[in-house]
């Protein structure tokens, strides 16, 4: 049975019970809700016995202001409703929780900081599609996995007690929060007690990534060579066998730390370190020394150390494409968008946190330094080989994704290269945010939400 969007009517204090729930005469017909029986109703993990009674000319539904408070449903909130008569259920929802890092009480205008836009624009694309969206941080999470404490937009921001969602999508952006005891406890039981469904659940890091993928023969020529970095003997073999090779730390993010590492004339080596103000360079006598040189760093950060790619460049600069790859509302996975990043002038690497600039496709492939021949195919060559690597790592990875950020590069010959998959894909790497407009990016979280829930 397909779900209906209806508005939901909050009654004033004393004019209904809060086992009451006023549905329109056509819908219970329709439906065949029984009106003689108390049926289940049901929000996220909230349950409650109600007695549906019929109401003429209407399309909605109408509770008491109790019941709205114990569900924390707001004023003229739209919702989806199903009735499952198999179970005598009506469910409201779906309830989506967004688990978020950190807010900022003290500023309910922009309570999440940088973030509080992309927040806003999920509320306004839950309520077109009939979800229910709440915000919350870890120190939100209580002792009860089956309520949280969380933020809600209606007439402005403001916190509620909400019941545990139907599904949760995790934008923690650290791996110290992710793994904290509450939260990994809080995953588990919502999951295991509630049935809910938690995506992005896990960081990745490099080395998880290749070793699992490069198992999968239909992936394997998107990845240059790449292992986790453990000894001399590693780097010499490395650097006898290609000209540049890259040092990057297992749990990176934002090009921070990443080491180029390339031979020069007469057996030195040079380094080049990415860093917040620029690029460090640096230059051994030999490769013993370079070695040396890293020990102290390999003590303190893990690198996964990988064959150098000759990149494309646009300007003298080079360029990789980050491909933002989601579920949508049949779980299965799509491209959503592809953008060009060109390396700023003091850099090697492309992120905007370095400096980097944003372009399409076709404009950064038709100033590249790509063969005319080669330059048509590229853009299909790099859908596909998003797809294949997010297909990929879903399946060899036992986790649950709804979307990845996946860098791939361009060689000069026209191939494409795996660099880097991110399950924290950023939200401030898409296009401007226009008034009331909805991004594909955020239509395409809600539309797997659907389908995760089943409405």
């Amino acid at each position: 049975m397909p779900s209906k969007k209806i508005t939901v009517q909050i009654m004033s204090p004393g004019i209904l019970e809060d086992d009451i729930l006023v549905l329109g005469d056509m819908l219970i017909k329709q439906w065949k809700i029984p009106t003689h029986l108390p049926l289940l109703l049901a929000f996220g993990s909230f349950r409650h016995r109600v007695k549906v009674i019929p109401l003429s000319r209407s399309d909605g539904v109408r509770m008491s202001s109790g019941l709205a408070r114990k569900m924390g449903i707001q004023p003229r909130s739209s919702l989806r409703l199903i009735y499952r008569p198999h179970s005598s259920t009506l469910q409201l929802g779906p309830l989506l929780g967004i688990l978020l890092s950190q807010d900022f009480p003290g500023n309910p205008e922009r309570p999440f900081g940088q973030m509080t836009l992309f927040c806003k624009e999920l509320v306004t694309a839950c309520s077109r599609q009939g979800v229910f969206v709440y915000f919350f941080t870890p120190n939100h999470i209580g002792t009860s996995a089956g309520q949280v404490s969380g933020w809600v937009y209606g007439n402005g921001w403001k916190q509620t007690q909400l019941p545990a969602a139907d599904v949760f999508y995790n934008r923690l952006n650290s791996r110290k929060l992710e793994n904290k005891p509450s939260v990994q406890h809080f995953m588990k039981e919502v999951k295991s007690r509630y049935g809910s469904h938690f995506f992005n659940e896990k960081y990745l890091d490099k080395t998880e990534v290749f070793d699992a993928i490069g198992r999968d023969t239909s992936v394997q020529r998107y990845l240059p060579e790449s292992h986790l970095f453990r000894n001399y003997a590693m780097l010499k073999a490395m650097c006898a066998k290609y000209p540049v090779v890259f040092l990057k730390p297992i749990k990176g993010s934002l090009g921070k730390g990443i080491i180029r590492i390339s031979r020069l004339e007469g057996g030195a080596f040079q380094t080049l370190t990415a860093q917040v103000g620029g690029t460090r360079r640096q230059v051994y006598p030999n490769l013993t020394k370079l070695f040396t040189s890293l020990s102290g760093k390999m003590k303190a950060t893990r690198y996964q150390i990988q064959q150098g790619l000759h990149l494309i460049e646009v300007d003298h600069r080079p360029v990789d494409f980050r491909a933002l790859v989601q579920k949508n509302f049949s779980g299965k996975w799509n491209t959503t968008s592809i953008v060009a990043r060109i390396a700023g002038s003091q850099h090697f690497v492309s992120n905007l946190a370095r400096g980097g600039t944003l372009s399409t496709v076709k404009d950064a492939i038709a100033r590249s330094s790509l063969p005319q021949g080669v330059k048509g195919k590229v853009a299909s060559k790099l859908k596909k080989a998003a797809l294949d690597i997010a297909q990929s790592v879903d399946a060899q990875i036992p986790a649950h994704f709804g979307e990845f950020g996946i860098d791939l590069a361009v060689e000069t010959s026209g191939r494409v290269w795996l660099l880097e998959v991110n399950s924290k894909p950023s939200k401030n790497d898409n296009t401007p945010i226009g008034e009331g407009k909805i991004r594909p990016s955020v239509k395409q979280v809600i539309e797997y939400t659907r389908y995760l829930s089943g409405y």
